[in-house]
């Protein structure tokens, strides 16, 4: 198990510079338009066409590492996310970034489902849900990592986003030196979205929802927490507080799916997940320790859910189709995370930024049913 994880050290390294970068990259984004005073609408809108290209890039991931290989896949989505960040550095109307975000999200995709794949295709089934769990660890430390360097920026100008893109320089070198061995040539697998809904319908429909959950959360949580009139270290606080819980979960989530249902760890995090954000729909003010508990709670139960489909995904199809099926999940992912940001920003435009914990009430009980009414998935093929 601990040659397995190091065998892997520089694919978790590339993905904790990544994740820096894109966890600063998404706070800064809701912050700095909620400074300039941007509407929620626009906010949701401009990270949804992020999300959105994630959709596309799933697609566009798939295509390049059957040409190209992983290696190259990589390479050429780091750059592309470069290139987009800086150019937001240089260009400030909100059209542009909508271009910029879209784009980023793509290449961001192509990065993704590089790595995922790569995992995926040399872990065994027995060690996935442990060793996925640990990529998610080191996602989730990035991520915290990103989300807190916000705070050394207190005036929120452009210069954040140099260092997102000098994130996705960096974490292309550990990719490019690994001595491990790359995965095969991919046989050219269609995209079958189709016969991925009918194989393993359970886990798209908990990526959509858990990507229009964690969508929301990443760019409408600091909106949602300014308006209680915090600041912006306790936005970085809270923010912060859901990701380190998360993290912190995966690996034992990772070793409990190993070991029991992973079915029926997705239902119990969905009914949790309800059951904290209720306290959140405005009923009363709580303050700020009571918010960051509930921030832990949530991100325990929304941060594991990715893990948890994408692990029972891969046990349910044969090893040619796991680059195709990561494609697919991320795209799953992107469809909610794009959707998500739109209708809560909307629904908190329309009565308040309470709506916010509604809205993500709404989508775990959605996940809760899904889950349990799509029942069981089909054998291995």
């Amino acid at each position: 198990m601990f040659a397995a994880v190091a065998s892997f050290s520089s694919l978790f390294l590339s993905t904790l510079v990544m994740l820096l970068g894109i966890g600063l990259f998404n706070v800064y984004v809701g912050l700095k338009l909620t400074q300039d005073g941007v509407s929620q609408v626009w906010i949701g809108a401009i990270i949804s066409f992020y999300y959105l290209g994630l959709v596309l890039g799933g697609r566009l991931g798939h295509t390049m590492i059957v040409r190209v290989g992983h290696v190259r896949a990589f390479a050429a989505g780091a750059a592309a996310v470069t290139v987009t960040v800086l150019l937001q550095t240089l260009v400030e109307d909100l059209y542009a970034w909508i271009v910029f975000r879209f784009v980023a999200g793509a290449a961001m995709a192509v990065q993704l489902i590089v790595i995922e794949s790569w995992l995926n295709e040399q872990i065994e089934n027995e060690h996935r849900g442990s060793i996925f769990a640990i990529y998610l660890v080191m996602s989730g430390i990035g991520t915290a990592i990103g989300q807190m360097a916000i705070t050394l920026y207190p005036t929120l100008d452009l210069r954040p986003l140099t260092l997102v893109a000098i994130c996705h320089v960096v974490g292309l070198i550990p990719i490019v030196w690994t001595v491990r061995l790359h995965p095969a040539p991919q046989l050219p697998a269609p995209l079958d979205i189709r016969f991925f809904a009918k194989k393993v319908p359970s886990a798209m429909a908990t990526m959509f929802l858990a990507g229009a959950i964690t969508a929301s959360f990443y760019s409408l949580a600091p909106v949602y927490i300014v308006s209680m009139s915090f600041d912006t270290t306790d936005v970085a606080a809270f923010m912060t507080v859901a990701v380190i819980a998360g993290l912190l979960a995966q690996w034992p989530m990772g070793w409990l799916s190993d070991r029991m249902s992973r079915t029926k760890l997705i239902k119990t995090n969905s009914a949790v997940l309800l059951g904290v954000t209720l306290l959140l729909w405005g009923w009363f003010e709580l303050p700020l320790w009571v918010l960051l508990v509930v921030s832990a709670i949530s991100g325990v139960t929304q941060f594991t859910l990715y893990a948890l489909a994408m692990s029972f995904a891969n046990d349910m199809v044969a090893p040619e189709r796991r680059v195709s099926l990561a494609a697919v999940m991320l795209i799953s992912f992107g469809a909610g995370a794009c959707v998500g940001p739109l209708v809560a920003g909307g629904v908190m435009r329309a009565v308040n930024s309470d709506m916010l914990y509604v809205f993500m009430t709404t989508c775990s009980l959605l996940l809760l049913l899904s889950v349990r009414f799509l029942g069981k998935n089909k054998t291995h093929v």
